[in-house]
């Protein structure tokens, strides 16, 4: 005997796939909106000369408390 009922999950999936798909289309469609907030960055540095380089950032700051205990 075959069941009457399609695969739901294959439905499903392919449902799923073609959402997916569709929604990656209009992002790419859409125009890109600049954020409303400027973003604060740091000011260039010069390299140094004799090597070495190594700057204590904000962004090293942040990591550094993401690894404390």
């Amino acid at each position: 005997m075959q069941n009457s009922q399609p695969n739901s999950s294959r439905r499903s999936f392919f449902s799923g796939a073609a959402t997916v798909g569709a929604a990656a289309a209009a992002v790419v469609a859409l125009p890109h909106v600049a954020p409303s907030e400027a973003v604060v960055s740091e000011p260039a540095r010069v390299a140094p000369e004799k090597g070495g380089g190594y700057h204590l950032s904000a962004r090293v700051k942040q990591y550094y408390k993401t690894t404390q205990l």
